[in-house]
């Protein structure tokens, strides 16, 4: 639990001044530093990038009163703005947990 967390909190302090894709630069270090497991790296790195997102977008959808959410609904031809935010943690997690996989997976391998 402690490596979502740390992801969590190092991709909120990078989103500050770095990219979206920024988060995979954590990712990577703090799977290799703190993974068990393939699936305990993969499981959290999407939990905490998942949640970070998660938190965002709705801080995002709340603050612009879900304007921004429903432009890019229609944008897409979703039926409702919900499926944005939804799409967006999926996205999110699965960045946050194959790059944490990664990190994990260099340390085995580079390691023995």
């Amino acid at each position: 639990m402690i490596l979502a967390i740390l992801l969590a909190l190092s991709a909120w302090l990078l989103s500050f001044v770095l990219p979206w894709w920024s988060l995979a630069i954590p990712a990577v270090v703090l799977g290799a530093l703190l993974g068990t497991s393939g699936g305990h790296s993969f499981g959290f790195g999407a939990l905490g990038i998942g949640a970070w997102w998660l938190i965002h977008t709705l801080y995002i959808h709340i603050a612009n009163d879900g304007i921004l959410t429903g432009r890019i609904a229609d944008l897409f031809s979703l039926p409702h703005p919900s499926l944005v935010i939804l799409i967006t943690v999926i996205i999110g997690g699965l960045t946050g947990g194959l790059a944490t996989l990664t990190g994990y997976l260099f340390r085995t391998t580079f390691l023995k």
